[in-house]
């Protein structure tokens, strides 16, 4: 379920009511410039703006009967205005209206998404700079590979923050349009300055040219951004599953008090806001593919793509907004444990330290398929045999042979690895000096 403030907050911007207040908003704009140009009285549009009061539920009936919504805003609009109504909807097609106030709700959502995102990368920045050196085990095929630290993975997950940050900036502006240009956009009904007026008094920029609509690979954009921030949002929560399984447990999302994890199971603590993260991924993603499929309309346009918008543009923003806000509460509540961390490190003896061995072998003059059948049969050894990966070595006549006891000692040194840990930082603003 989604929570309440999703409701009040984003879920507001994709109400009946704010769609038919931003459709009124781009009317009167228009209403406004046909006055300046004396077209319409002055008097008439302040009419026009004390008279007009929007009734949700009256449009929705109108419509059972026009099947038209905009057909049935506007009649409302009769209704409640009057004799003046006729100044409304110069010149204008129903899409003039609402995709250029698609383009007011899509602003309002994108500051919500921009601003979770900011949030989101202050979590991040925060584990991050707190696990700079927390040692762990890297894992590649989910099998240990080299040391690295946690606060390198949160690094991670912070920079691909930043460019979804980036990316829905561009995607808010790719979207930032509106068009007042009449049936198939050729302004055969209303002129250039006045979309030029319209568009700037509601801060968006005219689309330079359009046919009935505002052309859908501009949505498709925006929606595209919505779903790389639900991808990246899944590969935080699907590591943070995985760090969870009980052979792993080196981190764990929060868990509240009087938390329950299973009705039969009263020791389960499962991860269970990190899989509807994972889970609610799938769904932006599938929007998106839905979005490419609008771009191609027939001719000047037909409706397809309408429904689908109704849809997508609501659902893909609420479930990013959600998802934004439950991964930074996550983040902010997230149980490390350093001394798992570590206790896993030795669980493969030793064997994170192989490619250190390979290397200084070849640099005391072996071979590198040779250096690496030595190195390569101690470590099944050390496997198969649960034994010290550094005992094997230093009893192989062939190691010995090439490298000195506290030669062999320092390639087991993780701190070795770690010594450009603070480059990385640097690089990405997280670390100073």
């Amino acid at each position: 379920m989604i929570p309440r403030y999703t409701r009040d907050g984003m879920g507001a911007v994709w109400s009946q009511d704010a769609k038919y207040a931003a459709w009124l908003e781009v009317e009167l704009a228009v209403c406004d410039a046909y006055a300046r140009r004396g077209r319409i009285p002055p008097e008439a549009v302040e009419r026009i703006r004390r008279g007009v009061r929007i009734d949700t539920n009256r449009i929705d009936a109108i419509e059972a009967t026009t099947r038209h919504d905009v057909i049935a805003f506007l009649t409302h609009l009769e209704e409640a205005v009057g004799a003046d109504s006729r100044f409304i909807h110069l010149g204008l097609t129903s899409s003039d209206v609402v995709d250029t106030a698609l383009a007011l709700q899509l602003q309002r959502a994108s500051n919500l998404v921009l601003a979770g995102l900011e949030g989101l990368r202050v979590a991040l920045r925060s584990l991050a700079v707190a696990h700079k050196d927390t040692l762990m085990a890297g894992r590649t095929h989910g099998v240990h590979a080299e040391p690295t630290t946690f606060g390198l993975k949160a690094a991670v997950w912070h920079a691909e923050a930043g460019r979804n940050l980036e990316r829905m900036r561009r995607a808010k502006e790719a979207v930032r349009v509106g068009k007042i240009s009449g049936a198939v956009g050729t302004f055969a009904h209303v002129d250039p300055d006045i979309e030029e007026e319209v568009c700037r008094a509601l801060g968006l920029a005219p689309e330079p040219v359009s046919t009935q609509i505002v052309q859908r690979d501009r949505h498709a954009e925006f929606v595209g951004a919505l779903a790389l921030i639900a991808a990246s949002l899944e590969k935080i929560a699907l590591e943070i599953r995985n760090l969870q399984r009980t052979e792993v447990l080196e981190a764990e999302e929060p868990f509240a008090e009087g938390q329950k994890g299973s009705s039969a199971m009263p020791h389960k603590r499962n991860p269970v806001s990190c899989e509807q993260v994972c889970g609610l991924a799938r769904l932006v993603r599938a929007n998106a593919l839905a979005a490419l499929e609008d771009v191609a309309l027939w001719h000047e346009r037909d409706i397809s793509h309408s429904s689908v918008e109704r849809v997508i543009l609501p659902d893909s923003t609420i479930l990013v907004d959600y998802m934004l806000h439950q991964m930074t509460r996550i983040l902010s509540g997230l149980q490390v444990y350093p001394a798992r961390m570590r206790e896993n490190i030795d669980r493969s003896h030793g064997l994170i330290f192989s490619q250190r061995v390979l290397l200084k072998l070849t640099e005391r003059g072996l071979a590198r398929q040779r250096a690496y059948e030595i190195v390569q049969r101690n470590a099944m050894r050390a496997w198969r045999e649960q034994r010290s990966f550094h005992d094997l070595l230093a009893a192989d006549r062939d190691v010995a042979a090439a490298l000195e006891a506290d030669e062999l000692k320092s390639c087991f040194d993780a701190a070795w690895y770690l010594r450009n840990v603070d480059t990385i930082y640097k690089r990405l603003g997280l670390l100073t000096g």
